[in-house]
């Protein structure tokens, strides 16, 4: 049992930590979006893998997916509750990154020159 535990773990951490995944969540916050105003505001996703981003997403409870009968039928996602406690997690992590970004990067620039023990 501990190992199918593990094995959910990591399949669950390898979504929430997927650069596409991310990008969604945020986009979502701010409220529903059809499908295609929520590919213009993710720079750079397909298609394709904006379909298998939002289906992993709503498999996993963090965004719903309502069809609203129209012709031709309109799509809209949204997040969760799971979701939107999900997008608070990743808003504090941006904010630790945007906090040490600077510092990351000089540590970045000192080990390439070879100063390998010059960490901030």
């Amino acid at each position: 049992m501990p190992a199918e535990r593990d094995l959910l773990l990591r399949d669950v951490m390898d979504r929430i930590g997927d650069k596409w995944s991310v990008t969604v969540i945020c986009r979502l916050d701010d409220g529903p979006l059809r499908f295609n105003a929520l590919k213009r505001a993710v720079d750079g996703i397909t298609q394709r893998m904006l379909s298998a981003t939002v289906r992993r997403l709503e498999r996993d409870g963090l965004l719903t997916r309502t069809v609203h009968p129209s012709v031709p039928p309109r799509v809209e996602y949204a997040l969760t509750d799971r979701g939107r406690s999900l997008h608070r997690v990743l808003a504090e992590l941006v904010a630790w990154t945007e906090d040490n970004l600077d510092d990351i990067q000089q540590c970045r620039k000192r080990f390439d020159a070879g100063e390998y023990g010059a960490h901030a």
